[in-house]
């Protein structure tokens, strides 16, 4: 069941993506180039590197049209990287709202362009 919880703007900045989860308790929901609806977390892991161990990431979570089962999700490259997970995570946070939908309908054209038919790509290389 849903709950209203009011937004308290005592929490931080509603336009970054950090903020705006702060602010109202809840992951932030865009529309995709696609017409599908998104939500978005902030995603951190270990990095792999010696002088900044973890980084973050934006996963964005595909929603069914009408249904409340997701569907399919898109996922960032690696965004910050820093020496705590909890800094990696507050450097992604500070992104605002614009450029993370600029970044889902990034990953969303890039995933059509993949799902394209054989013959569209061999048309698309002769010119």
């Amino acid at each position: 069941m849903g709950r209203f919880i009011p937004p308290d703007p005592s929490k931080g900045d509603p336009n970054t993506i950090g903020g705006y989860m702060a602010v109202h308790d809840r992951p932030a929901a865009f529309e995709g180039a696609d017409g599908a609806s998104y939500s978005v977390e902030i995603v951190s892991d270990t990095s792999g590197e010696k002088t900044h161990p973890y980084a973050a990431y934006l996963l964005f979570v595909r929603w069914g049209h009408g249904d409340p089962v997701a569907s399919g999700h898109l996922e960032t490259e690696f965004l910050a990287y820093a020496d705590s997970e909890a800094e990696a995570r507050n450097m992604v946070g500070a992104m605002r709202l614009n450029e993370v939908k600029t970044k889902l309908d990034s990953l969303i054209r890039a995933a059509r362009a993949e799902q394209r038919p054989w013959w569209e790509e061999m048309r698309s290389e002769g010119n």
